[in-house]
């Protein structure tokens, strides 16, 4: 039987907001109030209840790599530090089963008087490690952080946000903690560090840490979890695979039509030189853009207003992402850039043909946008303007055939086969 890292159980938070009626004032206001004060019954300060969490429960089996993603003010870093045990439940509780490591907020566990050196003896020991363990990994530690040597004794307050992330990472996830906690902190680093980051939190995952990562970067919650919980206004709205509960936190926000017209250019995206008209999607085959049978051919249309083209060569071009946020591709109509420019007011329309078995099945976000590419200028945008869904029928004539199971891949192409046999 597997054991069982952290529990939770009917984990709900409350706050007390406290609201003052008149915070600000003139100061011949504030000292009138004084005076006035020993005279006068005070009204008691407007109180409000504010639920961070809400009866949240899980269960998160030893040597998972588990995802918590959510909205902005969704929770997520109030049960990350009832976690850390920085903050106490106002009821339920949690149970945590092994060495616990956090890296919550920049310099999180650092003493600021205290040097990079012994900030990283002083973690280790928290963490209940003696110091000869401490003294095996310290090079290994200073050597990922990144810190120069000549910064290596200098205190911890006179680094950078970016250094002390770096340093903080690095003890974190070299001192062997059985179970560790990310926030989305690792965002302050540059990305060089971010990846490394990635690539040593894959790592612990693969060799049976527990691992809950927070973050609002999709792909490395995909790369790096396979399950993730859905936290939304303090509940747990879904506690499924990743792929899943990603697709269902990006489907909040997403469109469901594969058409966006203006009908006023005056009010339409873009400048003097280019504004949109239309967005659609059309299937070759006739029919809604909300099944459209992955063998078929689907045509995506932009329309254009053109203005004051002067030298420039403005041309459409669309990106299609999918519903975890990966881009697909990027393309751009280059051989209008070679025609005579159009008069002012003319509508362009340019028209991208995308084949059949070539996207895979699922939901398609496009952004189009009109640019000039030298220089470049983005004249008009409209971000996940339209949406279509890719459906794959399994009726035996595409990649997946006539299989069930599912098939992994942003492209799903059918593609030509050799298949010899020797005597």
């Amino acid at each position: 039987m597997t054991e069982v890292a952290v529990r939770a159980e009917g984990i709900s938070k409350r706050y007390l907001l406290h609201h003052d009626r008149a915070p600000y004032g003139r100061l011949s206001e504030t000292l009138a109030n004084l005076v006035r004060r020993p005279f006068r019954r005070e009204s008691a300060p407007e109180t409000e209840e504010f639920w961070a969490l809400r009866d949240v429960s899980f269960e998160i089996p030893s040597g998972k790599a588990v995802g918590i993603i959510g909205r902005n003010g969704a929770g997520k870093s109030t049960l990350l530090k009832i976690m850390s045990r920085i903050t106490s439940p106002t009821t339920g509780q949690v149970t945590l089963s092994g060495r616990v490591a956090s890296l919550l907020e920049v310099g999180t566990g650092f003493h600021p008087e205290l040097s990079g050196r012994e900030n990283i003896y002083l973690s280790g020991a928290v963490l209940g490690m003696k110091r000869r363990e401490i003294q095996r990994r310290f090079e290994e530690i200073v050597d990922f952080s990144g810190i120069e040597s000549q910064f290596l004794d200098t205190q911890v307050k006179y680094y950078s946000s970016g250094m002390q992330v770096r340093l903080g990472f690095a003890v974190a996830a070299h001192l062997e903690p059985e179970i560790l906690i990310i926030d989305e902190v690792l965002a302050v680093g540059d990305a060089r560090f971010q990846a490394k980051c990635l690539g040593k939190i894959e790592e612990m995952g693969e060799s049976g840490r527990t691992v809950i990562f927070v973050s609002h970067n999709m792909p490395s919650i995909l790369r790096l979890c396979t399950r993730a919980i859905l936290l939304d206004h303090g509940r747990v709205v879904a506690d499924t695979s990743a792929h899943e509960a990603v697709r269902l936190y990006l489907d909040e926000d997403v469109p469901h039509s594969g058409e966006r017209a203006w009908a006023d250019a005056s009010r339409a995206p873009g400048d003097d030189v280019a504004r949109l008209k239309s967005i659609r999607v059309l299937p070759a085959g006739g029919g809604s853009p909300e099944a459209i049978d992955i063998r078929e051919a689907i045509d995506i249309e932009v329309e254009h207003w053109a203005g004051e083209y002067g030298t420039l060569r403005p041309t459409a071009n669309i990106a299609l992402y999918n519903s975890e946020g990966v881009c697909l591709f990027l393309t751009n109509d280059w051989d209008g850039r070679s025609s005579e420019p159009p008069a002012p007011g003319t509508v362009v329309r340019s028209v991208c043909r995308i084949p059949g078995n070539f996207l895979a099945e699922g939901r398609v976000l496009v952004t189009a946008g009109i640019t000039t590419f030298n220089p470049g200028i983005n004249h008009a945008l409209a971000r996940e303007a339209v949406t279509f869904q890719v459906i794959d029928r399994t009726l035996g004539d595409g990649v997946r055939g006539d299989s069930f199971i599912d098939w992994p891949g942003v492209v799903r192409p059918v593609l030509s086969w050799r298949t010899s046999r020797e005597p």
